[in-house]
């Protein structure tokens, strides 16, 4: 193997790393990239430890913070309203192409990633819960048949992921909120029926609420840890 190509492996190793480390949570937002910390724990020279920090800062996971350097991507409700915004643009559209052309296998497959994914919250498992959420989405969304939309919408999943797993740690053991599964129970119902106009109004309608609950995550947050209330507008409420 030559130099470059075992770099790039290394680059590869040392980026899935991060990357799932961000995904699951271990890395939070704001959590340091220390180049040689990193290199030390993989077991490689520096380098492909900051080839793999700038790929996560393309990817939208990772920045530059004075007197930091590399860090997680931060939480800023700007970028959290960006996101959903784009997000429902892309994601009511799949889910009404979906509904309209979903075999009942696949709408059996989403009955079963429904069926996990209140495992998972039940046993308070916010990651492998988000996990089955994206799993029935991405089940339906492919059944829209344009390879292209799917990609895009994962990306800006991993790009929000951090924002979901605080807007499902904030409502997880707050039991008399249904909304962490109501809505893609509704979207199985609508795939089921080949309701296409429902299935776009419950994404529509999930990922208001979405926004809602994670600013006030945000704000509550800020909160706690004695920090100015910054002038927030608000988000759009949920229907």
């Amino acid at each position: 193997m030559s130099k470059r190509a075992e770099t790039s492996l290394l680059t590869d190793q040392v980026y899935d790393m991060i990357h799932e480390s961000i995904m699951n949570g271990d890395l939070p937002a704001g959590a340091r990239l220390r180049v040689r910390d990193l290199a030390e724990q993989v077991g490689t020279s520096v380098m492909p430890v900051r080839e793999a920090i700038r790929r996560l800062e393309e990817a939208g996971l990772a920045e530059r913070s004075p007197h930091k350097g590399a860090v997680v991507k931060g939480l800023t409700l700007a970028e959290l309203v960006h996101v959903y915004d784009v997000r429902r643009l892309l994601e009511v559209e799949a889910a009404r192409l979906g509904a309209q052309r979903i075999s009942a296998e696949d709408s059996a497959r989403m009955q079963d990633e429904f069926t996990l994914m209140r495992t998972a919250l039940d046993e308070r498992r916010v990651v492998a819960y988000l996990d089955h959420d994206e799993a029935l989405l991405t089940i339906l969304y492919e059944a829209a048949e344009n390879p292209v939309l799917v990609e895009m919408i994962r990306a800006l999943w991993q790009r929000c992921r951090a924002y979901k797993i605080v807007g499902a740690e904030g409502t997880v053991d707050t039991t008399e909120d249904d909304s962490l599964w109501k809505y893609q129970l509704r979207l199985v119902e609508a795939a089921l029926e080949h309701d296409a106009a429902a299935a776009a109004a419950v994404n529509n309608e999930s990922l208001l609420d979405a926004t809602a609950r994670i600013k006030a995550q945000l704000a509550q947050q800020d909160a706690s840890q004695g920090l100015a209330q910054p002038p927030w507008p608000d988000a759009p409420t949920p229907r």
